[in-house]
């Protein structure tokens, strides 16, 4: 396979553990990685730390952020989206092709890292590496094949040189094993091994740990089990009989899931929840407990950080997927009079790099359904103050000035500009001839209120709540000014919170629970943790409410896996989780079929001077097929390869238009 072969021999970046007591992972750059590299001490521990450093080339990766969200029941294409998402949203003539699905990221990315972990695995007996290292290795090419394998059905075992063996050599065809091939050869196996080696202390801030080995044995036992089962009739490919090359059942494997996920709550190690889910994505408080695995960023060194500090152009190893769904709120205007006639306007809201605003991009937005149905309970459940931006504060750079907001009344630094309603109200004015020249035509106003509203049914795909969870921060010296630059924050991959999530639905599919630990009391353990607060974004202040017990009663019984999913957006949204999830359960076609969004404004529309129509929701329906629930082979490992049309016809996944030139 010519591009997976080669991104090994071509790497622009390889690390080294530093020597001594140290408690990050420093990385030292390198021009290229020689075969004979790995069979050195050193090149065994260089090749471990990089494959932490190529986390950052997909997570916050944006166009494959996108992917995981966008054509989902969380998320719908924004106001300045291009082809990659309305592609991935499967609305309005978008059409997926090899060309346009950037799951070409994890693709490379992935054998990338596959690779030198085979590379590393084979070498480091022979050069005295412990077993504990060479398990993060194990951990890493079983955490990428089980990525490949949900997003392309069966992937390539053979490099070239052999099944899971190094290959230095670029090939030029490739052969794909099946789905069940991939799991029991090379997923398993090396997660089981994770398991047994890896310590239950992280070696240093960041590395693998036995937790994190846990929970994706877990959830591969658990993603298994479904794909065995197949209850839509979902096709995979290369076509295999659903049948375990062990002999197990779907039933076996969800066993499995519970009890492995189960194990880690039992012994997490260093790890655990923290007492309020605010508090999980705080960005002052990244890299807590609670995360298991991240693609870590600073922004106290370019070097370490993989990226400018100062501007961000959209490219991986950046961190910028947080762009994506945060809107120009730059675009709202105050009044410097209280006086209608009056053409003195100014952006009261100024860009920053700050948790709830950075910059705008549009491409994604949330649908409506997330803020009315997904999140319907915002009084007691936290999450939703947790997710979302839905308060937008003055920032001018003069707070002796006093501008004037919604209906001519005075508003000053720190005083709200807009909101996101919880609730639809009615009585909202979105048809302000006032404010008709102005982008606040965009907003609504409401009678005796100073800032600008819009009801969760009137969001549009160029205004809504952002998403304050992955939002920027910085605490270097002038880091505020610098809202241009991309997010200098880890972007978190695994949470300890799933393990809860992962035993509950394999309890629901079957699984014979432990005394405590049945569905229901594994989902209200994050249930009462979400009904804690200890501050709220919305109101800008401390805020000591208890609503666990409201919360806990409120869980129906029985579980089901629709409530399992939803429980599942309310504690992960936005984060990259959802596609797999639908995927998974076999749900995509029937929960994402449908979304409701208000149209954005259009300057070439006549309508879009009309601050009625801009939120007047309209329903959009999904072209979800059976074929869907693949992704295609990307455009460039199909081209690269030194094969026949009709083979490369026959690699390709069913259902997708050949766009790809010999």
């Amino acid at each position: 396979m010519k591009n997976i072969s080669k991104a090994i021999l071509a790497t622009t970046l390889i690390a080294a553990i530093a020597a001594g007591c140290t408690k990050i992972l420093e990385e030292t750059p390198r021009s290229i990685y020689e075969p004979s590299y790995f069979k050195t001490k050193k090149g065994v521990e260089g090749g471990l730390t990089a494959m932490y450093a190529f986390l950052r080339d997909i997570y916050g990766q944006a166009y494959y952020y996108n992917i995981t969200l966008t054509g989902t029941d969380e998320v719908t294409y924004g106001a300045s989206a291009d082809a990659n998402f309305k592609d991935a949203d499967l609305t309005s003539g978008g059409q997926l092709t090899s060309s346009s699905s950037r799951a070409d990221v994890i693709w490379n990315a992935g054998y990338t890292i596959i690779n030198t972990a085979s590379g590393l695995i084979e070498n480091a007996v022979e050069v005295g590496i412990e077993p504990s290292l060479i398990a993060e290795a194990h951990f890493f090419r079983a955490f990428h094949y089980f990525s490949l394998v949900q997003t392309f059905g069966g992937v390539p075992l053979d490099l070239g040189s052999g099944e899971l063996k190094f290959n230095s050599t670029p090939a030029r065809t490739s052969v794909r094993n099946t789905v069940p091939e991939v799991y029991t050869k090379a997923i398993f196996p090396d997660l089981r091994t994770a398991v047994n080696d890896l310590p239950d202390d992280p070696r240093i801030i960041g590395a693998a740990a036995k937790t994190l080995a846990r929970l994706y044995l877990a959830k591969a036992y658990l993603t298994y089990g479904w794909w065995l089962e197949n209850p839509g009739n979902i096709p995979t490919y290369p076509e295999c009989a659903r049948t375990d090359p062990d002999g197990h059942p779907a039933s076996w494997y969800f066993q499995q899931a519970y009890d492995v996920a189960t194990e880690a709550i039992d012994n997490p190690g260093p790890f655990g929840l923290l007492d309020y889910y605010y508090d999980v994505h705080l960005a002052s408080n990244d890299r807590n407990k609670e995360i298991l695995l991240w693609a870590d960023h600073t922004d106290q060194s370019e070097f370490y950080n993989g990226g400018s500090l100062t501007y961000g152009n959209g490219n991986a190893p950046d961190n910028f997927a947080v762009w994506m769904m945060t809107w120009q709120a730059e675009n709202i205007r105050s009044a410097t009079k209280p006086d209608p006639t009056s053409v003195d306007w100014v952006s009261s809201i100024v860009r920053k790099a700050t948790q709830e605003l950075g910059r705008p991009w549009s491409r994604m937005c949330p649908t409506i359904e997330v803020l009315k149905n997904t999140f319907a309970d915002k009084a007691n459940d936290s999450r939703y103050d947790g997710t979302f931006v839905t308060v937008y504060r003055g920032n001018w750079a003069d707070k002796s000035k006093t501008y004037y907001n919604a209906n001519f009344l005075p508003v000053n630094v720190g005083d709200p500009i807009l909101t996101f309603l919880p609730e639809d109200v009615g009585g909202v004015n979105y048809n302000n001839t006032e404010y008709t020249n102005y982008r606040t035509a965009s907003t609504g106003v409401l009678a005796g209120r100073a800032d600008y509203v819009i009801e969760p049914s009137a969001i549009n795909r160029q205004i809504y709540p952002g998403l304050w969870k992955l939002g920027v921060y910085r605490t270097d010296e002038g880091g505020v000014n610098q809202p241009n630059a991309a997010s200098t924050r880890p972007f978190n991959i695994a949470k300890f919170s799933e393990l809860y999530l992962v035993a509950a639905e394999a309890a629901v599919k079957g699984a014979t629970a432990k005394p405590g630990k049945s569905a229901r009391e594994l989902v209200n353990v994050l249930r009462a943790r979400a009904g804690k607060w200890r501050f709220s974004n919305a109101e800008n202040s401390a805020k000591t409410d208890d609503n666990s017990a409201a919360m806990v009663a409120a869980t129906p019984d029985p579980i089901t896996i629709d409530y399992i999913l939803e429980e599942r957006s309310r504690e992960f949204y936005g984060e990259g989780y959802r596609w797999f999830d639908l995927v998974r359960t076999q749900t995509w076609g029937t929960k994402a079929a449908s979304y409701s969004i208000c149209p954005a404004d259009n300057a070439d529309d006549a309508k879009g001077k009309d601050g009625t129509y801009l939120h007047t929701k309209q329903t959009f329906n999904r072209n979800i097929q059976a074929h869907h629930y693949l992704r295609p082979i990307p455009r460039g490992q199909l081209e690269a390869m030194d094969m026949t049309s009709a083979e490369k016809t026959a690699y390709q996944n069913p259902g997708y238009p050949e766009d790809f030139k010999d």
